[in-house]
């Protein structure tokens, strides 16, 4: 929505017809000092156009309108230029612009945090050494099958084949119990 759109609503003729004719004037200053300023700080030629407007119309109404428009729309495009670079010079970036990690939210962390305590119960529940292999398998030092299987008293070769059947003992029991985990990446 522009001024324009909003002329018909204005009861004093003169503004309008003063904001239809300088209209064209003030896009182009716009354009022309945001092109200006493409080698410094970036300006937006519709924001430049915006806080004109806004000038004019504060103008309008507590001092009526300037004696030369268009040498009053070109200093006000320049000046409001020269303000939005000031003020885009004086902003800084964060230090660490890193978008926050959505696998630290808190109802992540409860939600996995209530997976862990499932997994764990039912690895409790598993039926004879798979307990005990399981819980070892998922100690938080993240031992190796050799260290795994010098503390159980099993032979590193035997550890595989008896990880996967007692994943599969686990799947079974989680398999009601936890929802799905969320997809990751495409659908298929």
């Amino acid at each position: 929505m522009t001024l324009l759109d909003l002329a018909p609503a204005v009861p004093a003729p003169a503004p309008v017809t003063f904001v239809q004719a300088l209209y064209p004037l003030v896009s182009a200053e716009a354009r022309a000092e945001a092109a200006a300023s493409a080698t410094g700080a970036a300006v937006e030629p519709a924001d430049l156009e915006q806080a004109v407007w806004l000038r004019l119309l504060e103008r309008l109404a507590g001092q009526g309108p300037p004696v030369d428009p268009a040498r009053w729309v070109r200093d006000a495009v320049r000046a409001e230029a020269r303000r939005a670079r000031r003020t885009t010079r004086h902003e800084r970036p964060y230090r660490d612009e890193t978008a926050a990690d959505p696998a630290g939210c808190p109802e992540r962390l409860a939600l996995g945090a209530d997976e862990r305590r499932a997994l764990r119960a039912a690895v409790d529940r598993l039926p004879g050494r798979c307990a005990r292999l399981m819980a070892a398998m998922l100690a938080p030092g993240d031992p190796t099958y050799r260290e795994i299987a010098g503390k159980l008293g099993m032979s590193q070769g035997s550890l595989g084949p008896i990880r996967s059947r007692c994943l599969g003992c686990l799947r079974r029991m989680l398999a009601a119990e936890v929802a799905a985990p969320e997809l990751r990446g495409k659908e298929r």
